[in-house]
């Protein structure tokens, strides 16, 4: 049988044909997967570098929004329940029976008491639930503070109040913390590529991001005192009577008053509130204490990786609870309590000696709110003085703070301003923007120079609770003194004050000589080979490496008179 001609040449056809037919589905393959042409890898990397840092924007953005209103509503309710609660007629008619002036006693008792023991516990409750829930937290129990008022009593009142002391600490110390750390990864995103090349970072390097970080959230944060006065402003103003009925049996103002506004009147309202105004005045502070828990929830990113939070957690309960104890061997904070002290001495100071003493002494309490606006106001705006640490030596703003309290403390030593005199007024109004002035860059200050002497992320939130337990004892004292004449209150400010101010500049000029300072050494983290969790072990920050972690507190250490670096010398021990 004869073979077709035809049909060889068509297989031979066919041959070819299904070769190239396998070439063109791998091409085809290969352009499905694999790279784009246009894609520009270095280009996708800044765009995603540039998101990364607008979150870090973000997250501090939202930070200080969420303290401002937390804070703001804090202080405005108890401004306002406590001068609702001081009118005799106010207690008769609606609580008669439930004794409010002292559950008062006890409410400001358990606010300023309870934070005494803040240094046992704040450590180990930021380590457990982590920087950001334990800002949620803090915050859910101001909201619950909020909420305890919409029905007076002893059981809700003195527990809520209790509660708030006891998360006062850990709210300040995890915020200090939070925005210290944002300043940090702020300056990783912008330095990618030295990061990926492991190129080691030049001293003092994030030091601009951590200046311009925390003037933000000062910014913010001082507007918490205007926010606090909306109540007053809007609502209770309208019920208080004038300065010539309750400033009618009071005979001496400022530095010549005793205690807290000796004569003033039992009955300030001239018109009860009706309960369904009060209810509707809580809960527009309800809803503002929400929206606060909401804009924590939701706005703002973690401090940092998961990974990280665990290694910083199983250092070991034992060796967190004595790390604070520990820091406070290093020379740097030793020198740097005084002005701690005197931060918390000259916030409440404004608040109660002054304004009381001096403001509503002479302007009558219709005017209390004003006067605390304008400190808010200018301490708001003058936070951004603190910038000038960008390009002047840290040591000017602090020391202006304090130069410009020195000098308000002396005039307001030999000053006693007549009462119910309102032509006084604008004198009252410029010590109260200038006292703004002051506390905001000492506030600033001290923030901005914590995270510059200690950038080791894994000693931060020891150092923020230090600062904020020194600062909560000091409101405590204040709180004990009130009762003292005013020129005693005025002379321990001022003395507070030079001790401040004498040793910070010691504590400069160590640093200025490279003396060594003591550090504790941070003990490793105690790793268990079970689950995912260490399948990959990467460098995780060095957390936990002795050498990765102390290394970087190596590039804090003193260098020159203003930025002070030196290579410390840490305890031999190994912690727990």
């Amino acid at each position: 049988m004869e073979k077709d001609p035809d049909c060889c040449q068509d297989g031979a056809k066919t041959v070819p044909g299904a070769g190239l037919g396998t070439e063109g589905t791998e091409t085809q393959l290969d352009d499905f997967v694999g790279a784009h042409p246009d894609y520009n890898e270095e280009e996708e990397e800044q765009k995603y570098f540039r998101r990364k840092r607008l979150g870090v924007i973000k997250n501090v953005v939202a930070a200080s929004l969420a303290g401002t209103l937390t804070y703001g509503i804090y202080l405005g309710l108890l401004q306002m329940q406590l001068i609702l609660h001081y009118d005799e007629t106010y207690r008769e008619v609606k609580y008669s029976n439930i004794q409010l002036e002292d559950i008062d006693h006890k409410v400001l008792m358990g606010i300023n008491v309870t934070p005494v023991a803040a240094l046992l516990y704040t450590p180990i409750l930021i380590r457990f639930f982590g920087t950001k829930w334990a800002m949620f937290l803090a915050v859910g129990i101001y909201a619950l503070f909020v909420s305890s008022n919409y029905w007076e009593r002893y059981y809700t009142l003195v527990p809520s109040a209790v509660a708030i002391g006891m998360v006062i600490v850990p709210l300040w110390a995890s915020m200090g913390n939070y925005i210290t750390r944002m300043a940090q990864k702020y300056y990783e995103y912008v330095n990618y590529k030295e990061e990926q090349e492991r190129v080691r970072a030049p001293r003092d390097a994030c030091n601009a991001y951590i200046i311009i970080f925390q003037t933000i959230f000062y910014s913010c944060f001082h507007l918490s005192f205007v926010c606090a006065q909306m109540p007053m402003v809007f609502f209770l103003n309208n019920y208080l009577y004038q300065l010539n009925h309750t400033l009618f049996s009071v005979k001496h103002c400022g530095t010549l008053s005793h205690g807290t506004l000796t004569g003033f009147n039992k009955t300030v309202l001239q018109s009860l509130p009706r309960s369904v105004n009060l209810i509707v005045v809580e809960s527009a502070l309800m809803a503002a204490a929400f929206l606060a828990m909401l804009v924590v929830l939701v706005l703002c990113g973690a401090a940092y990786r998961p990974m990280e939070e665990i290694d910083m957690r199983s250092i070991g309960w034992g060796n967190i609870f004595q790390l604070p104890f520990k820091h406070m061997r290093d020379y740097r904070l030793q020198h740097l309590l005084p002005l701690f002290i005197y931060s918390g001495f000259e916030v409440l100071f404004v608040c109660t000696g002054f304004s009381l003493n001096y403001g509503v002494c002479t302007l009558g309490l219709e005017k209390l709110a004003y006067l605390l606006m304008a400190y808010g106001f200018s301490a708001s705006a003058c936070s951004s003085l603190a910038l000038s640490m960008l390009r002047l030596r840290r040591q000017i703003p602090l020391l202006a703070g304090a130069i410009i309290h020195a000098g308000l403390l002396v005039l307001l030593f030999c000053w006693a301003p007549e009462p119910r005199q309102q032509a006084q007024a604008p004198l009252l109004y410029i010590v109260a923007a200038l006292w703004g002035t002051g506390s905001t860059l000492n506030k600033t200050g001290i923030s901005i120079l914590l995270g510059m002497l200690y950038k080791n992320k894994e000693r931060q939130d020891f150092i923020f609770t230090i600062y904020h337990w020194w600062q909560a004892l000091a409101i405590f004292a204040v709180y004990l003194w009130s009762g003292l004449p005013m020129k005693a209150k005025l002379s321990m400010l001022l003395l507070t004050l030079v001790v401040a101010v004498g040793t910070y500049l010691w504590m400069e000029r160590k640093l200025a000589r490279r003396v060594e300072y003591r550090l504790p050494r941070l003990p490793r983290p105690r790793h268990k080979p079970c689950g995912y969790r260490y399948l990959e072990e990467d460098n995780s920050d060095e957390t936990g490496s002795e050498d990765g972690g102390d290394q970087q507190d190596g590039r804090e250490s003193p260098a020159g008179a203003a930025r002070g670096d030196e290579q410390p010398r840490e305890d031999g021990e190994q912690l727990g």
